[in-house]
């Protein structure tokens, strides 16, 4: 009967544990992709944690969310260009006492123009948002969700980690080291109930085409171009699913293999020449 009884209750405590609503960290929130996460996330009632620099998009956009979907939010206005910046996110979630459960790593940006003629504080800060940061937080957030056995991660990659990019040479190689870091974590996470999922999305309607600089040419214009909802909702799948890589869109998905086999000298070629928005 004791036996019966403790079968029952430890049937009790998974069901709840099961019921328990997760707490998702969403990086670049305020925007785009991230943005559009966001509104997937709460709509399928999940609390969230939205982090990005701009600090009254946030609050905008967590009043949205959390009148619409009546969803908890936590807004974190952060700058994850600056060194310590992960660490400091991660205390502040430790001292609210609110556990991670997913993690979406989507805070990225790029710059056009000659390597040797750019700004080295700025390729500074790109691999310190791409790169450094995504690390960091992944390694703090990841220990916990292993301990609790079970956690997803979705690392926003791209199209460009699959061939170099003459003009963007540091965004392009930042992108590479995401897939292929965030690929090596998810078979080192096998069988701890975490998984690590990648994010590939080509051309999107986003703010990242401004901030880049891109020229006005079929790369943001294109009718393979994809708007970011279609984007965020193929990874919210993948990752759900616990797909290990996701590239949004039947085109993109065939240029990625295409450059698999193609000569590396004219994948480059082919990407400085959109990148500089030359036909």
């Amino acid at each position: 009967m004791r036996y019966f009884s403790r079968l029952v209750l430890q049937r009790a405590l998974r069901c709840n544990q099961a019921m328990e609503v997760e707490w998702v960290l969403i990086t670049g929130a305020s925007a785009g992709i991230g943005r559009e996460f966001s509104h997937i996330f709460a709509e399928h009632g999940h609390n969230l944690v939205l982090l990005a620099r701009n600090g009254d998009r946030l609050t905008a956009l967590a009043a949205e969310l959390s009148n619409q979907y009546h969803v908890k939010t936590v807004v974190i206005a952060k700058d994850l260009g600056v060194p310590g910046s992960a660490q400091e996110v991660f205390a502040e979630l430790q001292r609210r006492n609110i556990p991670i459960s997913i993690l979406i790593n989507n805070a990225g940006f790029g710059t056009r123009g000659a390597f040797a003629k750019g700004d080295l504080k700025s390729f500074r800060e790109m691999i310190e948002v791409n790169v450094t940061s995504l690390v960091e937080l992944t390694h703090l957030f990841v220990q916990p969700m292993i301990k609790a056995g079970r956690g997803r991660i979705l690392n926003v990659s791209s199209t460009a980690a699959f061939q170099p990019g003459p003009m963007m040479a540091i965004y392009y190689a930042t992108k590479s080291f995401v897939s292929s870091f965030s690929y090596a974590l998810g078979e080192e996470l096998s069988g701890t109930g975490v998984t690590v999922t990648t994010l590939c999305p080509g051309p999107t309607k986003t703010e990242f085409s401004k901030r880049a600089d891109l020229p006005d040419s079929k790369r943001s214009q294109g009718f393979w171009t994809m708007e970011a909802r279609p984007v965020a909702e193929a990874g919210y799948r993948a990752l759900m699913t616990g797909k290990k890589v996701k590239i949004p869109g039947l085109i993109n998905w065939v240029g990625c293999r295409l450059t698999r086999v193609a000569p590396k000298k004219l994948a480059a070629g082919i990407a400085r020449k959109v990148i500089e928005g030359k036909k």
